[in-house]
């Protein structure tokens, strides 16, 4: 048994046989999932969740058609400096989930597979949290953040260049679509193509000036 393994199969053990069991499972090699939340705050300790993207990833495909988008219930800490952030004002959220039954979707979606994503453990520490906070639960999740990705596949080719790690100069640079920015969804689907284009495209060579 591999150390990630262990560490799963440890923390998993209270849940074992129970709703959040499928988490802790080996996830399936070459399967992942891309997330991405929208959140009311920019600080992980406080923030709260408003809107949730996820789409599958397995071998060198993208399934849109295995998407997750939600919204949650307007929390209290809503106000008009996240709004001006993500777009989402209080009635654009008031039919959206409860919080509890919105994650229960979302790990549901995810299972055990590795989550990749931009500043992915932004979002990991507040989902890690919210799961904490409802049911104890720990994530054992893997997290793959693609700006680390693209940084070491430049840097492989030149030592020391200046990398511009914002996503839309990635997205520029690897010649991928750009879509709406501080859409829970959409995000999810851009950092998505950003792995795909790392992990099985060609390496990119980095403009030197």
């Amino acid at each position: 048994m591999s150390l990630a393994d262990w560490r799963r199969c440890w923390l998993g053990r209270r849940f074992k046989g129970g709703e959040f069991s499928p988490l802790f499972a080996t996830p399936p090699p070459e399967e992942w999932v891309a997330l991405d939340l929208e959140t009311t705050s920019l600080d992980p300790s406080r923030a709260e969740i408003v809107a949730i993207g996820a789409v599958r990833i397995k071998g060198p495909r993208l399934l849109i058609g295995e998407a997750l988008s939600l919204k949650v219930r307007p929390p209290l800490s809503l106000d008009a400096g996240s709004v001006v952030i993500h777009g989402l004002r209080h009635q654009d959220l008031a039919q959206g989930l409860p919080l509890d039954e919105a994650l229960r979707q979302l790990l549901a979606f995810i299972g055990p597979l590795p989550l990749v994503g931009y500043h992915i453990d932004y979002d990991w520490r507040i989902l890690q949290r919210a799961c904490h906070a409802l049911w104890r639960l720990p994530l054992p999740h893997r997290r793959i953040e693609v700006s680390r990705l693209y940084h070491d596949a430049v840097t492989r080719h030149l030592e020391g260049a200046h990398v511009d790690l914002r996503l839309t100069a990635i997205c520029a640079h690897l010649g991928l679509p750009q879509r709406d920015a501080h859409d829970a969804l959409a995000d999810a689907i851009t950092a998505a193509l950003v792995f795909l284009r790392l992990y099985y495209g060609a390496t990119p060579n980095y403009p030197k000036v």
